[in-house]
């Protein structure tokens, strides 16, 4: 069993991840690394990464960095769970960078609607928080949901009508 992950221990793990690769990667933080970094969660179980380019040597690295930090990595993004948001690179928040590797918060609208589709309370507690440091607004939120509503077809987990509640009703709770 591995350890959550901090602050601390996240930061280690950019450092060590950068010394597997001398090739330009774009590594992006979604969950509860963002949460982590940010500064509303003092830690978290999985440290979810998406790579841009996907580099075979750092791939190859995380299982070994996995066991020498005591860190559960996994690859996800919210582009997993619900339709890619038009622009989620340009939005993404950098945070750093390492070597050759350069650290992003994967697009908060993003991150923030995947997490109102899946509903969980931990969840529904980030885009609080999002909400909270001003990383969403409702306006945007809403109009970002729009320009995938017609793209939900193509994830057949997802119930479009469904999910337009979902963010309809967050929206509402977060502004009221």
């Amino acid at each position: 069993m591995r350890a959550i992950a901090d602050t601390a221990k996240i930061r280690r793990f950019m450092n060590a991840l950068a010394q597997t690769t001398t090739t330009p990667v774009q590594v992006y933080f979604t969950g509860g690394a963002t949460a982590v970094l940010i500064g509303w969660r003092t830690s978290t179980i999985d440290v979810d990464i998406h790579l841009i380019p996907d580099d075979d040597r750092l791939l190859r690295g995380i299982p070994r960095l996995k066991d020498d930090l005591q860190i559960n990595v996994e690859l996800a993004c919210p582009a997993h769970f619900i339709p890619e948001l038009p622009g989620w690179q340009d939005r993404s928040c950098f945070i750093d960078k390492e070597g050759t590797l350069s650290f992003f918060h994967y697009d908060f609208y993003a991150q923030a609607l995947a997490k109102i589709e899946r509903g969980h309370s931990l969840d529904m507690a980030d885009v609080v928080a999002m909400f909270q440091r001003g990383l969403v607004q409702a306006v945007a939120l809403m109009k970002h949901f729009e320009a995938i509503e017609g793209q939900i077809y193509r994830y057949p987990a997802l119930d479009a009508r469904a999910f337009r509640s979902a963010v309809e009703n967050a929206i509402d709770s977060l502004t009221s």
